[in-house]
């Protein structure tokens, strides 16, 4: 990202004059130079005064052809003849026309015809014309290849113009190239133009062009206003400085200036995604101390913020506040909130919001039917999901990915893959994408209803269609495959993960240990729990407890205590485990249960442990971790350890 060019204290934006103005905002282009601001003059084409009957004929027939050129499909054929005595290619008369032709298209298509004569020049007064139409008319594209098949290069006051346009239409770094000409010609645009500049990259979310704008205008020597600061507030929310954009708003603040409610709103929504309420709870009380009253947006961002950190239940209560306070909320913020309410499964109030914003005249769209589907097949009503579907399509929505994903994640996740997968088949009968949700719903349904197999095959179709995998597409099948005793084809497909850039899920160690354990394959479990924990990977209860109760079911009780060392390393239940550990644990004649070893009395006086290896493992993980004290001493039990 470029540099960050604001200092530390406010004050060298030098904010006076009046609250919207710091400098006189005139749309003059000022020369850089040792004997300051000089403005450029507006071309502008005079009629030929010397012969006023003749200027008179040149309007006439110029708007005569602009009348053919405007009803006359093919008029190019036609209009030499027409006009046999008159000079079609005078630069005054190419003007005239361009002034009374209000379609800059049809003027820009009448220039493409006259340029297309041998002999014909075009001058810069047509050339500007032409140009400034284009611009006012915002036609951005037309303007760019004009001024590439002209290359002709307008006035710096028409440039100003073109950034305006550039940045109108979101190409802001094309704006940032007019913006280097004109500092290479020592022409310095005017702070409105750099104030559009500012909200364009804003716009199109380039906070690195935002830096690089505001530290040229600095170095231009433009004073920035108000209007500025809220630019640069909204671009630090952006990059995720909130706090840097809430000290910025403090200072103009205290300089007696008040930003746009758009730069509060979206210090509003930084902080709520942040979960700093209480700054939220500060930033409205100041705009309703400097009469900035919160907007209908300020409420959205705050019910939005607030239901996307799952505190629906609070955003609601703050919904309803808004409305008995007088506020009309749009059809944005009740999608947003009967989304909210269905991760709830609020059914009832979300239905209820539903025919309530009917009722005042708001259409649901795809995307409140999809909050509402998406509800019901939260709470397992598929009927209803599907009759809203069915209801959403009659009403020409649907016909899009995220609406097919809807039903086939609903679907899938009640037990319902195989017609979830006729959604699937119909997208791609209807010329419908598939995405990687559809993908990950159809692999997951699949899998938990036991068919691994269509589930490895949609992984592969997945592949197939180019599309960067996701760990969740691959978590659910190595989960199945371990469980039937196919782990080292889930092995195969962790490693395929990593070999695709796709960082695998905790739990696939744990399941890979389970699996490795379960098929009897110790050492294999034990590397991994190994480098599991080397990644700093905490593995499950379970994983522990049954590899603990693997190894020593299979006399591998030395195995298991290094197993109990590292489970107590790694901060899990230890005493629970150790009493695992030592369930049905058969070495020679041992025989020690969990319950013998949680109650004292009931544990053998005596017991003689024939192999030196596990009284060494003992006495080692005793020592080093203390363990035995955690279970009580096995002295003071009677438990004997015999050489």
């Amino acid at each position: 990202m470029a540099r960050n060019p604001i200092s530390n204290s406010f004050s060298n934006l030098l904010l006076r004059q009046n609250p919207r103005t710091i400098q006189n905002p005139n749309h003059q282009i000022r020369k850089i130079g040792v004997s300051g601001g000089e403005e450029f003059p507006h071309n502008q084409s005079k009629p030929n005064s010397q012969n006023h009957h003749n200027h008179q004929k040149i309007v006439e027939i110029a708007k005569e052809v602009s009348r053919i050129i405007r009803t006359r499909p093919k008029w190019e054929q036609t209009l030499v003849s027409d006009y046999p005595n008159f000079d079609l290619f005078d630069p005054g008369f190419i003007s005239e026309v361009f002034k009374h032709q209000k379609n800059a298209f049809l003027s820009l298509r009448f220039f493409y015809w006259v340029s297309s004569h041998r002999g014909f020049s075009p001058d810069q007064i047509s050339c500007d014309v032409m140009f400034n139409g284009l611009v006012e008319a915002k036609a951005v594209n037309a303007a760019k290849i004009f001024l590439e098949f002209t290359a002709f290069m307008p006035e710096p006051a028409s440039l100003e113009s073109y950034i305006a346009c550039l940045c109108d239409g979101g190409l802001v770094e094309e704006a940032l190239d007019v913006f280097e000409h004109l500092k290479v010609v020592g022409a310095c645009p005017s702070l409105a133009t750099w104030n559009l500049a500012l909200l364009g990259s804003v716009r199109a979310g380039r906070t690195d062009l935002v830096w690089k704008l505001y530290g040229e205008m600095m170095e231009c020597g433009v004073v920035s206003d108000v209007d500025t600061v809220g630019y640069l507030i909204e671009a630090f929310c952006l990059d995720s400085k909130v706090s840097k954009g809430y000290d910025l708003l403090r200072q103009v603040l205290e300089a007696g200036y008040v930003p746009s409610n758009n730069a509060f709103n979206k210090l509003i929504s930084g902080f709520c995604k942040d979960g700093y309420h209480s700054r939220v709870s500060a930033i409205l009380h100041t705009m309703i101390a400097k009469n900035c009253a919160p907007d209908v947006f300020t409420y959205q961002e705050i019910i939005n913020g607030l239901c996307k950190r799952r505190m629906n239940s609070e955003g609601f209560r703050i919904f309803n506040e808004l409305k008995d306070r007088g506020y009309a909320p749009d059809a944005v913020m009740y999608t947003t909130m009967i989304h909210g309410l269905c991760k709830m499964k609020w059914l009832g109030d979300a239905r209820k919001l539903w025919f309530e914003m009917i009722e005042k005249g708001m259409v649901p769209n795809e995307h409140t039917y999809n909050a509402l589907i998406h509800g019901f097949c939260i709470v397992g009503n598929l009927e209803e999901a599907q009759h809203l579907y069915k209801e959403m399509l009659s009403r020409g929505y649907g016909e899009t990915t995220v609406s097919y994903n809807t039903m086939i994640s609903g679907l899938c996740s009640h037990g319902r893959a195989a017609e979830a997968h006729d959604l699937y088949k119909e997208m791609s009968q209807k010329g419908v994408a598939h995405d990687l949700t559809t993908y990950n719903s159809l692999i997951q349904g699949f899998c938990k209803e036991g068919n691994i197999a269509k589930g490895e095959k949609l992984l592969h179709e997945l592949l197939e269609q180019g599309l960067k995998p996701s760990t969740a597409s691959y978590t659910v099948l190595v989960e199945k495959l371990c469980e039937v005793g196919r782990v080292h084809e889930a092995i195969t497909l962790w490693n395929d993960m990593q070999d695709r850039g796709v960082e695998p899920a905790a739990r696939t160690h744990d399941f890979i240990i389970t699996g490795l354990n379960k098929e009897g394959y110790f050492t294999e479990g034990i590397e991994w729990l190994a480098n599991m924990l080397q990644s700093t990977l905490v593995p499950r209860k379970e994983t522990f407890e049954r590899l603990i109760q693997g190894l020593s079911q299979r006399d591998k009780l030395e195995d298991a205590l290094l197993v109990v060392e590292c489970m107590f390393k790694a901060g899990t239940g230890v005493v629970h485990l150790v009493k695992v550990a030592f369930r049905e644990a058969v070495i020679g004649s041992l025989v020690v249960s969990a319950v013998h070893l949680s109650q004292p009395g009931n544990i053998e006086p005596e017991v003689d442990c024939s192999s030196s290896s596990v009284r060494q493992s003992y006495r080692r993980v005793s020592m080093e971790t203390g363990f035995a004290k955690l279970v009580d001493d096995p002295i003071k039990n009677g438990l004997k350890i015999t050489e």
